[in-house]
This record gives structure tokens, sequence and C-alpha cells, in this order.
């Protein structure tokens, strides 16, 4: 690897960028890919695909082999809410890959008593998804039923690349959430990014049974399951 190569590596991971190494076999031929180019040739499809299954492959496309190496940013969980619902969702976080912060003024809720060894956050959700700076690793999830905390997480997210943004609420909750949002100025684009009522339907009850199907659609959407 060229120093240039490396820097842009270097600097790619600092700013949370995801990028493959391309290296071709067996001339050892290496670049950054997704680069700027526009179109959708071969080695940089085969690239991409590499991110998105965040495994390293080596591929044939066309007459020549090309080893992929994936660099994503570390996956993410932001959960808004330090009710009994995120105490279970956090504790299935690690097994997926998912470092997981809990965000809640409330202090007295948010706690390394409630939740051991989480990541806390009692900023207001605004000001700590400002700092957090959600990306295309990140999923985004509001617990509270409380739109004072709820709505400025969940303004946070729609403006950033979080895959994933879910929001806690019935359907008539989720109605009017959405009303307010639209009032906010974002689109029926953004406002469809917004995952409500939360999780996937499996009949969940309880806590956990909910901080199940939450976990199943985030994966779902990463995956690009149909089930999302």
């Amino acid at each position: 690897m060229t120093p240039a190569l490396l820097s842009a590596l270097l600097a790619a991971r600092e700013a949370k960028k995801p990028v493959v190494l391309a290296t071709r076999l067996p001339d050892g031929a290496q670049t950054l890919l997704p680069d700027d180019r526009s179109g959708s040739d071969p080695v940089r499809s085969a690239a991409l695909a590499a991110l998105a299954d965040d495994a390293t492959r080596e591929v044939a496309v066309g007459s020549e082999r090309w080893l992929f190496q994936p660099y994503n940013p570390p996956l993410r969980l932001v959960v808004v809410g330090a009710v009994h619902i995120a105490q279970a969702l956090v504790a299935l976080a690690p097994a997926l890959g998912f470092a997981a912060t809990v965000v809640d003024p409330r202090r007295s809720f948010a706690t390394p008593e409630r939740f051991p060894g989480i990541a806390l956050s009692d900023a207001w959700p605004d000001e700590a998804m400002a700092t957090l700076g959600p990306d295309s690793r990140t999923a985004v999830v509001t617990l509270t039923h409380d739109p004072k905390l709820d709505d400025p997480a969940l303004d946070r997210a729609l403006r950033s690349e979080a895959f994933y943004v879910g929001a806690l609420g019935s359907r008539k909750t989720h109605a009017a959430r959405l009303d307010r949002f639209r009032a906010l100025g974002h689109g029926e684009a953004a406002l469809a990014r917004i995952h409500g009522p939360i999780g996937l339907a499996i009949g969940a009850v309880t806590a956990p049974e909910i901080a199940l199907s939450v976990v199943a659609q985030i994966v779902a959407v990463r995956r690009r399951a149909v089930a999302a």
C-alpha cells in the first residue's frame, strides 16, 4: 500500500466514511472505492456489495480477479429513552455487533445500575445526537412516548445518514408525529424513513418481545430484507 493510499484510508476512517480497499490480483494494483466515478462499472459494483455484506471477498470481474476489503465504520445503536424496553434492547445489541448508547436527560432513569456497561448520555436528545453524529452505520430508536424527548432526536436522525430510524407508539401516535414533522419541513421521503409503529409484527407484548421485534427490524433493514 502506498503512503498516499494509506493516508486516504485513514482519512476515510476518521470521517466515518465506508470504503473498500480493492486489490487487483496478481499485480497488486490498489484503489479505494467507492470513489467519485459515476456509473455502475463492475469493479465499483462489486466493492459496494462487499461493503453491504461487511465481508472481505475475492471476486472475478471479467478476466481479472480482485480482492475487496471493506472498512466500515462501527455499527451503533442510539436509544432515546432509558425505559424497560431499552434495557432489553441494549442487552441484545452486542451479539449483533452494535455498540449501544442510551440517551435520556432524566438522570434517575439512565443509570449505570440499570444499564451496566452501556454508554449513557444525560444530554438533551438533540444535543446528544449532534455529539454522536449518526452515520450510515447507525440505528436510532426513540422509546419515551414523549414528543419533547423523541421529536428532537428524530429530527436530527432524519437529517443524518442513519440507516434505521424507529419510534415507539401506536398508529394514531405515529400519525400525529408525522404531522408534527411535516410542520418542521420534512418531506414525505424523509417521513417514510421512520419505522412506526416500531418493530416487526410478531405479536410482541412484553418489553423483551418488543425489543426482539425492534432488533429484527433493524437487521432486516440493514440486510435489505423484504420484511423490513
